[in-house]
């Protein structure tokens, strides 16, 4: 049984490293049976809760409450999410480097990874307050920018 996880921990890893991006499980799930490499479903949800737990990975949820998994590296992106349309924009500052950094080392606590998610409303979407969520769609239902590859809705 060791031998089973270790190799679909393995497997996971694998996938994430040469993608190189966040995946939801069902997205990993996928890949991972277009590459052959025979994974249920259910395993790869068992194998990214603990890779979660060991601190390889990290979980960013969407404000529509989809997980998705990247490994963890010393750069990392934080989000503007659109309540309107789904929309997610990646902001590549951090303002929390350096007191995480100092909190860590106070508390003498080992941080794997934070995240910082912003909702409001893009640009498209304040252009009508007729709505609650401006004139764009509730998470969930179709993008109206319809090539927008950072839609998530």
């Amino acid at each position: 049984m060791t031998t089973r996880t270790n190799t679909s921990r393995d497997k996971v890893l694998q996938v994430l490293q040469l993608l190189r991006k966040e995946l939801s499980a069902q997205e990993l799930y996928l890949e991972l049976r277009n590459q052959k490499k025979g994974i249920g479903l259910a395993t790869v949800y068992r194998v990214l809760k603990s890779l979660k737990l060991e601190g390889a990975i990290q979980e960013r949820l969407t404000p529509v409450g989809e997980s998705f998994y990247s490994l963890i590296t010393p750069t990392h992106s934080h989000h503007l999410n659109c309540l309107g349309c789904g929309k997610i924009i990646a902001l590549d500052i951090c303002p929390l480097d350096k007191p995480i950094s100092q909190i860590s080392k106070s508390e003498d606590f080992k941080v794997f990874y934070h995240t910082i998610e912003l909702f409001g409303l893009c640009a498209l979407c304040q252009s009508d307050s007729q709505l609650p969520y401006g004139n764009a769609h509730q998470p969930g239902m179709s993008c109206p920018e319809q090539n927008n590859k950072d839609c998530h809705a």
